[in-house]
């Protein structure tokens, strides 16, 4: 994932409402969001390298998301997939804020990360590059993309502000709403190391290339009593290939 805005609103008829936008080289195998056969429970999608996942929810109603930290050179290589902290959270639904303390205890074994953490009561967010212990979400409008929490890229920004606008008159499938593809001018851009032409191609909040880009859109909406599971998948060329969606 590299870029997710959510709306947290704990003792409401909709706790969670978020999209997402997974963006990854097209050549890394992946399968759409289906129900684990060996986690049941567990609703995701699955990278086919690692064995891992990057968002998904459970039947209870916890749920998970990730965006790695663009950090050019990595200080160093992790051992473990970040994937897998997505899904261990999912199969072994902890509480929130336990799992992230115990993922703080073992941080140097990732590369960089953002994660955030939930169920019905409680979300947390940490990072492994925030310098900060995990956090506990108060109600309100996060984002985050290839930096940490609600660090104001240009796309975050405007994220942020489509689904606020969304929230109050929700005018077209939530999935669809990270779908700009403008970029931004290099004295907007971040500079996070990785270069010219890279960086304005990943300044858009969805991302076409020959090699690398969006390759799905993710929308979740977590009520009191029912969760809305929507995830549509892409080409290199940015055209749905598979849309799936799941009431349950």
């Amino acid at each position: 994932m590299c870029l997710i805005t959510f709306h947290w609103q704990p003792n409401s008829q909709t706790p969670l409402t978020l999209v997402a936008n997974r963006d990854e080289f097209h050549a890394r195998p992946a399968q759409a969001a289906q129900f684990w056969p060996e986690h049941p429970q567990v609703l995701a999608g699955k990278d086919l390298s690692a064995g891992g996942t990057w968002l998904g929810v459970t039947r209870s109603g916890h749920f998970a998301a990730l965006t790695n930290v663009r950090q050019l050179p990595a200080p160093y290589e992790g051992e473990i997939s970040r994937g897998q902290l997505v899904l261990d959270f999912l199969s072994q639904t902890p509480e929130p804020m336990e799992y992230l303390r115990l993922i703080e205890e073992n941080a140097l074994k990732y590369d960089g990360f953002n994660l955030i953490v939930g169920n019905r009561q409680q979300c947390g967010y940490f990072s492994n590059r925030s310098g900060q212990s995990p956090l506990l979400l108060q109600a309100g409008l996060y984002g985050v993309s290839n930096a940490t929490l609600d660090i104001p890229w240009p796309k975050l920004s405007e994220a942020k502000q489509q689904l606020s606008s969304w929230l109050n008159q929700p005018t077209q499938d939530l999935h669809t709403l990270l779908h700009n593809r403008q970029t931004y001018s290099e004295h907007l851009q971040p500079n996070t190391g990785i270069g010219q032409p890279w960086e304005t191609m990943l300044s858009a909040a969805f991302i076409t290339s020959e090699d690398y880009g969006t390759r799905a859109s993710t929308a979740l909406q977590i009520h009191q009593n029912t969760i809305q599971f929507h995830e549509e998948s892409y080409d290199a060329k940015g055209n749905g290939t598979k849309l799936v969606s799941f009431n349950f």
